[in-house]
């Protein structure tokens, strides 16, 4: 039997964007299952409080989305007992180690060229767009994980809120939950104490004045456009979420039913 989390969302000391998926409504009446899905960001520098509540979930699988750059920015995470750790690297959210070192290193001038005008957040809306796309066989992968045996599970990258968003989204889409929950659920990111910590390199003011944070701020925002891009997506290229589920990601209508049982009430 699954344990069942408390109702107030925990405060965690050191891992960002934790919560339970739990409660959500589905399009034909059902409820996601409280303690059975759970999505963060990355788990690398969890307190031991953080890891001991961690442990009283009964969490069977935990999949890190992150890629190695991240990984060796971060570390890797922290080891629950008796826990399955899987790594399912998805594309950087807006391409590549490359452009985060801009992000964290470069100047004024160097942030302008590759984040003004709409710019930035027109790269995270084309790299939630290709995820969708290209990132089938992950996503198809984690969807027969979770179907299989792998709840209660934790999904997370580095935010908690681009590929493990993405993901928590798709396995919502599968199992029935009302779009409009899908994108709320997702906003949730932007609450004050879940969002992201910026690192920027330097110790000036500059570092972190008011026209860098808001140059920054497309890539730490959960904005509706990006979601809304990569459900668009689904409908542009497999005409439908049925059709991306069969054919993109491979889902048996049997292993479909069988994910709905392990997730909804």
């Amino acid at each position: 039997m699954t344990q069942q989390v408390p109702s107030t969302e925990p405060e965690l000391a050191a891992v960002r964007n934790f919560r339970d998926v739990g409660g959500l409504p589905t399009v034909d009446g059902r409820r996601v299952r409280e303690g059975v899905l759970f999505r963060s960001g990355h788990l690398a520098h969890a307190t031991g409080e953080d890891a001991a509540f961690l442990t009283t979930l009964g969490l069977h699988t935990i999949f890190d989305f992150r890629n190695e750059a991240d990984q060796k920015l971060e570390g890797p995470d922290v080891e629950l007992p008796g826990v399955r750790n899987v790594n399912l690297p998805l594309s950087d959210p807006a391409d590549g180690a490359e452009f985060w070192k801009l992000v964290r290193d470069g100047d004024l001038e160097q942030l302008r060229a590759i984040l003004s005008d709409g710019k930035g957040a027109a790269r995270m809306i084309a790299s939630y767009r290709t995820i969708i796309k290209h990132r089938t066989a992950e996503h198809s992968k984690v969807l027969h994980s979770l179907a299989e045996d792998s709840v209660p599970a934790l999904m997370h990258c580095a935010a908690g809120k681009d590929r493990a968003g993405l993901s928590i989204a798709v396995t919502l889409l599968a199992v029935g939950v009302e779009r409009e929950a899908i994108v709320e659920d997702y906003l949730k990111s932007n609450a004050k104490h879940r969002r992201y910590k910026v690192r920027r390199s330097g110790s000036s003011d500059s570092a972190y004045s008011p026209e860098v944070m808001e140059l920054l701020s497309p890539l730490f925002d959960a904005r509706a456009e990006y979601l809304t891009a990569a459900l668009d997506t689904v409908e542009e290229t497999w005409g439908g979420v049925d059709a991306y589920l069969e054919k993109g990601l491979e889902l048996a209508p049997e292993t479909r039913e069988r994910l709905r049982e392990r997730l909804l009430d």
